[in-house]
């Protein structure tokens, strides 16, 4: 007896399709929807890293620690510790809860000096206002000293401005040093600060800075600006010789501050590539280009984080 198919039921049974065709189009599918979720997250990474990385890498303060040994060093002064920073540009972006961690984080390296190089804020009358907060925060404590010079944001038009800043930086136990040599006792022998004017806004005189120390000195030229290092190079010294001075540190270009971006950003133009940031040794003399700690035009930064540095020096 025939079976009842139904009214529209074929005559001959359908042929069943092989289920192991289904799990091979399912894979291929897995498969490019695996493919696609990984370029969909690879172009997420890249945006992060493009777009909000350079904000975060810009609040990442690093420490560059190095050290230095010079003849011209007093035996008493020897393993001299000296904390160096540049740029920091407090303002909107840094503000004073971050101040207060840069000077926690400079106490901490238990320095012998410390040297300020320039751009303190982003302006003449904001950098004065700096030093004022400098005295209500905690206080930057040095065994010998700290000394300062002014950047091209902090100099102002005039004298009047110059001598306000001056005596805002000395309130704030910062010595200025505006074409002029401090010399810093320890024990029986001396250390050489020698302070410039800023190169771009200013007037450094290299000729008076330098006729003040000899060649039996340990110098440390300090200057905002480092398109000043070739000048400085064909100056001589009170004894008539170049290369009086023993470490050279600057500031000013932010290393360029990002990567691959630093042409748009425009930032210290005015140097050449050569003393983009980083250390240099050029006729015997130790030379360094801070990458600073604020920002400067945009408040990120790309491959080149904020540091300061510890440079330890020794004599034997």
């Amino acid at each position: 007896m025939n079976e009842y198919r139904g009214k529209h039921a074929p005559s001959t049974p359908w042929a069943v399709a092989s289920t192991a065709s289904v799990p091979v189009r399912r894979s291929r599918h897995l498969v490019k929807n695996r493919r696609r979720r990984v370029w969909i997250i690879l172009a997420l990474l890249v945006f992060l890293t493009l777009i909000v990385y350079p904000f975060i890498e810009a609040r990442i303060l690093t420490t560059d620690k190095v050290a230095l040994h010079s003849d011209d060093l007093p035996a008493d002064a020897n393993h001299l510790r000296i904390v160096y920073l540049s740029d920091i540009h407090w303002g909107f972006w840094f503000s004073d809860t971050d101040l207060n961690n840069l000077i926690v984080k400079i106490n901490s390296l238990r320095p012998d000096l410390v040297l300020f190089g320039g751009d303190y804020a982003t302006d003449h009358e904001s950098a004065i206002l700096f030093f004022r907060r400098l005295q209500e925060l905690t206080k930057v404590h040095a065994r010998y000293g700290i000394f300062g010079v002014p950047g091209e944001t902090d100099r102002g038009e005039d004298n009047q401005d110059r001598t306000l800043l001056s005596e805002a930086m000395a309130n704030a136990g910062v010595t200025p040093l505006i074409n002029k040599v401090e010399k810093v006792q320890i024990g029986s022998g001396s250390v050489c600060i020698a302070g410039l004017d800023d190169a771009l806004a200013g007037k450094p005189d290299l000729k008076t800075v330098s006729s003040q120390v000899s060649a039996r000195d340990y110098v440390i030229l300090l200057c905002h600006n480092p398109s000043i290092i070739a000048d400085a190079q064909q100056t001589r010294n009170a004894d008539g010789d170049l290369n009086w001075f023993d470490l050279g540190l600057f500031g000013h270009t932010h290393g360029g501050q990002m990567q691959f971006f630093s042409g748009l950003l425009g930032i210290a133009d005015d140097v050449s590539d050569r003393y983009l940031s980083g250390w240099f040794t050029e006729n015997r003399v130790d030379l360094l280009v801070s990458r600073g700690v604020g920002t400067s035009v945009f408040p990120a930064r790309l491959l080149c984080s904020p540091q300061i540095h510890l440079i330890e020096v020794t004599a034997y």
